[in-house]
């Protein structure tokens, strides 16, 4: 991934180009000493250990594995429930030497960083772990999210791997297999912190339901800006977004390139579509409402005049703890939401 984001992205470019870029406004992360998700240390497990990931494969090892390396927001949902890792590769820190968006609760001192941007996963580092298991996204089937094509198969080679879905699934489906994961590696997902965390997250899609219902006109555009172009993204292609549509909430539909994801704007037609809300994508280095200010059409747009542009997280931790938030900010920008366009 080069260091400069290119006029047109692929699907895994705009999605990496948040960690890979550093052009963001600052962003808030919930630092290391803020342990309030997390569910203790996981139980120890005796016996053979199995998964079977969303690629169908299903991994066998003769204990619960210990060196574990996961991509950083897979990391932080494991965290949740009391399991640890030996290292991440992904966005984890940010310049100022803080938590990205994306480490959660990680204590990010404890981990080892084997990559922090897109392309950059140090193999020697990784082999030196002693991995027993490698865990990851999938956002195209088979492509380990975060692990650089072109050290892919030596990386794969070194230990078994789990792979869950992050695309062509929804939300409560990747809550649930993260949940399944945590549980199989000694996790604790049925205490009372887990528990509160999953009746929040479901007290907030209810509310969600029912603020879409109560505004069934308004229009929702999830954007995502650089300095060349505006990505408009098609609703269904990220698991967060597709739960959102079920739930209600009605998105723009953009008329997305050969590949499907998202369409792709220069900044002369950003206001194509009319919206009344925008959700931006808020990881670190994509262009965020500060750094967007400057551009004329982008003062221009409906859901700007009338402020209503709130930070989207385009990849979510995929624990009950950071989804319900994410739930409850939607449900109170729709439910505050005039129609603008």
């Amino acid at each position: 991934m080069p260091n400069a984001r290119v006029s047109h992205l692929s699907r895994r470019g705009l999605l990496a180009a948040g960690g890979a870029l550093g052009l963001g406004a600052a962003i808030t992360a919930c630092g290391s000493e803020d342990k309030k998700g997390g569910s203790g240390k996981a139980a120890e497990k005796a016996g053979p250990w199995s998964f079977t990931d969303d690629r169908g494969t299903k991994v066998e090892l003769k204990a619960a594995p210990k060196n574990i390396v996961a991509f950083t927001g897979t990391a932080a949902a494991l965290h949740d429930y009391g399991v640890e890792v030996k290292g991440v590769f992904g966005p984890t820190k940010t310049k100022d030497g803080k938590p990205d968006v994306q480490a959660g609760n990680l204590d990010i001192n404890k981990v080892e960083i084997i990559g922090n941007v897109y392309g950059e996963f140090n193999v020697e580092k990784y082999a030196a772990l002693g991995p027993e298991l490698l865990i990851t996204n999938m956002w195209a089937k088979n492509d380990p999210w975060y692990v650089p094509p072109q050290s892919k198969d030596k990386i794969m080679k070194l230990a078994p791997s789990v792979l869950l879905w992050a695309a062509e699934t929804t939300m409560q489906k990747a809550l649930e297999r993260h949940a399944a994961l945590a549980e199989s590696l000694g996790g604790d997902v049925t205490g009372k912190k887990a528990a509160d965390a999953k009746a929040r997250f479901e007290k907030a899609a209810a509310r969600l339901r029912a603020a879409a219902k109560s505004k069934p006109d308004l229009k929702v555009l999830i954007g995502s800006g650089s300095p060349e172009l505006f990505y408009v993204s098609v609703p269904k292609t990220s698991a967060d977004t597709l739960y959102f549509q079920e739930l209600g909430v009605k998105f723009v539909e953009p008329k997305p390139n050969a590949q499907g994801f998202f369409e792709e704007l220069s900044w002369e037609n950003a206001g194509k579509y009319a919206a009344d809300i925008i959700i931006l994508d808020n990881r670190t280095g994509t262009l965020q409402p500060a750094d967007l200010a400057k551009k004329p059409t982008w003062a221009k747009l409906p859901a700007v005049k009338a402020g209503q542009v709130f930070p989207r997280v385009t990849e979510p931790i995929y624990s009950y703890d950071k989804c319900a938030p994410i739930l409850e900010d939607l449900a109170k920008a729709i439910e505050n939401a005039k129609e603008a366009a």
